[in-house]
């Protein structure tokens, strides 16, 4: 096995908050032999091991065959849940702000033949087009802290879930319905919000702020979120911000006039900067007092035709900056998973089972949570300044502030 002090300083931090995020996992495993094997999984997903498979995973951590690992995937008996739940309470103890921002962000994983839980021939913004693949849901935290990911849902296209043959050769429970991505989302969401996880902001892309049930959901919970729409989404407006009735987004942000626009950074990105200009636009008072509808428009500097959409619910006051900045926090979970793909093997799963997806996933995300606090506890102030040449690639600036 690797050694602590034969991997970079940074390395060596996610191993020591290895132990502790692991620590208190015990109880979830009905045998000690279950823990001690997931816990050398998890080591090897942050080892500096070239693919994260069985036979490299096993070798890193001193198994004869890689089957003595593989068993926390589908043998073992442990309660993923109950891990990501503790996970989660763990990662806001240090990540935790009441200005903290709930992303949620899917992923595709390409996959040959049709075995694998819910694969299918669907679009993949991973690959950018329609592939044969895998769709994950996550929730991802995003605080002045830092940034992590604390929950994972498998999508499961229908023809998948209305197929009894294929449900039960993936071992996909019977109480799992069809459910959409918007639905996954909400149910992570949800319990994340009942779990306590202090969030002022909710943001996603357009596949989640075109889902009028989630909008509706997050509003009854007196939940603000900023989540981005097509420009053909048609929302409602009242008086006195407008006549009664439904006009595309576009519509209203073309006839925005020039002092309406606003310079504003929503964060960094890997190629420095990102500025835009932005607008608001009041849409309607909402139900509750004191919280408005609103459309923030968001347009390139250099390209004025590229333009997107936010529908917003927040209290009337709420600075434009503050919602900008709770938007580019989207960006910042989508370099937390990329991370995730290229240092702790989120995408290098070999499983087709529901039961062991969710197992991998779960200490991915274990994994990344260890390399991400071991940086924040570290103090680092930002990769430039306190990261090793190793941890500069691998931890964007905007996964620790």
């Amino acid at each position: 096995m690797v050694q602590k002090n034969d991997v970079p300083g940074e390395v060596g931090a996610a191993a020591r908050e290895l132990e502790e995020l692991t620590g208190g996992l015990r109880e979830h495993f009905q045998r000690a032999a279950a823990h001690r094997h997931a816990v050398a999984y998890v080591d090897g997903l942050l080892g500096e091991v070239e693919r994260k498979n069985g036979w490299q995973l096993a070798e890193h951590g001193g198994y004869a065959h890689p089957r003595t690992i593989q068993r926390v995937l589908d043998r073992s008996v442990w309660d993923a849940d109950a891990v990501r739940d503790d996970l989660r309470a763990q990662v806001i103890e240090e990540l935790g702000d009441p200005d903290g921002v709930l992303v949620v962000d899917e992923t595709g994983f390409l996959k040959k033949g049709t075995k694998s839980c819910g694969v299918a021939r669907q679009y993949s913004g991973t690959a950018g087009r329609i592939e044969n693949c895998q769709i994950g849901v996550f929730l991802g935290y995003a605080s002045s802290k830092g940034r992590a990911g604390i929950d994972r849902a498998l999508y499961v296209p229908r023809q998948w879930a209305e197929d009894q043959e294929r449900r039960t050769d993936a071992g996909v429970p019977e109480t799992v319905a069809f459910h959409t991505k918007p639905w996954l989302a909400l149910e992570m969401i949800e319990r994340a919000l009942d779990a306590g996880v202090p969030a002022r902001w909710v943001v996603g892309d357009s596949v989640y702020g075109g889902d009028g049930k989630l909008r509706r959901a997050l509003e009854a919970r007196g939940q603000a979120y900023a989540l981005a729409v097509k420009r053909t989404e048609q929302p409602t407006t009242w008086p006195p911000y407008g006549p009664p009735g439904q006009v595309a987004v576009a519509d209203v942000g073309a006839v925005l006039e020039p002092e309406q626009w606003q310079r504003l950074s929503c964060g960094d990105g890997a190629q420095g900067d990102r500025r835009y200009d932005w607008a608001y636009v009041p849409l309607r008072p909402a139900v509750v007092a004191g919280w408005v509808h609103a459309l923030v428009v968001r347009r390139s500097i250099s390209d004025p035709d590229e333009v997107a959409y936010y529908l917003v619910y927040a209290p009337t006051d709420t600075p434009l900056a503050a919602i900008v900045r709770a938007i580019g926090a989207r960006w910042t979970i989508e370099e937390v998973f990329a991370l995730a793909k290229q240092q702790v093997g989120l995408d290098e799963y070999q499983v087709r089972s529901w039961t062991g997806w969710h197992r991998h996933m779960t200490l991915a995300l274990l994994a990344l949570a260890a390399l991400v606090l071991g940086v924040v506890k570290g103090g680092a102030q930002s990769p430039a300044q306190r990261m090793s040449p190793w941890s500069r690639s691998a931890c964007p600036k905007s996964i620790v502030s």
